[in-house]
This record gives structure tokens, sequence and C-alpha cells, in this order.
């Protein structure tokens, strides 16, 4: 009963994701999204230029991963940083916002990972 409490209560907070017009909505929509949760895992490991991104993940075309990271980059996750260079270089890397978030995702990450044979449709 007092799971249900709670939820009434949050509702009650203007910045409840349980509120249509909530901004946190938005957020979650991005962080929840599979590839803004991979490019920000594999960036964990460090700046990483749009080719070594695209080979790490596996299945992602270029058109959708320009569109993740540039919403990746609006919302202060990620830095897009731009080296003056013949052909010129762009690495991408976390904010420290970015990487803030990384931490709930890797656990996420790793509970799919140890949990996927759990699952009904998993292969």
């Amino acid at each position: 009963m007092t799971t249900k409490k709670a939820s009434i209560d949050a509702c009650d907070d203007p910045r409840s994701v349980y509120l249509a017009a909530c901004p946190c909505r938005d957020m979650l929509d991005l962080l929840a999204n599979k590839w803004s949760a991979l490019a920000l895992g594999a960036l964990e490991d460090g700046p990483q230029r749009f080719g070594a991104l695209r080979t790490k993940l596996q299945g992602v075309s270029p058109k959708v991963l320009t569109q993740t990271l540039r919403r990746l980059e609006d919302q202060a996750l990620v830095h897009r940083a731009i080296y003056a260079e013949v052909p010129p270089r762009v690495e991408y890397s976390l904010t420290p916002l970015g990487a803030d978030a990384c931490v709930p995702l890797a656990h996420l990450r790793t509970w799919v990972e140890r949990n996927i044979d759990r699952f009904p449709g998993a292969v």
C-alpha cells in the first residue's frame, strides 16, 4: 500500500517523470534509448572518434549514430571536440553529467547481460 501512496505523492512533485508536462520525460526518453545508453557506455573507455564508436556499436547506422551523438551533445552528456588537423579530427567524450548518467546505465547493462537467459524471447 505504501508503494501506491509513494506513486501518488511523486505526482505532486513538478519534476516527477509521471507528470505529462515534466521536462524529466525528455531526459528519460533520451537515456532509455538503446543507442544513447550504448554510446554513453562506449565513451566510458575514454574519448572516441566516430568510426571507433560505430565499430563498437555493432548494428548502428551512421545516420542514427550521428543523431544520437547530437542529442547527447545537446543535453550536455557528451562533448564533441574538433581538432584543426588535415583531415579534421573529431572526438567525442563524456561530460561530468554524462559520466554521472553512466553509473545507473552500467548497472542496467550488467543486469540485462546477467539475466538475458531468463527472458522468454532470448536466443
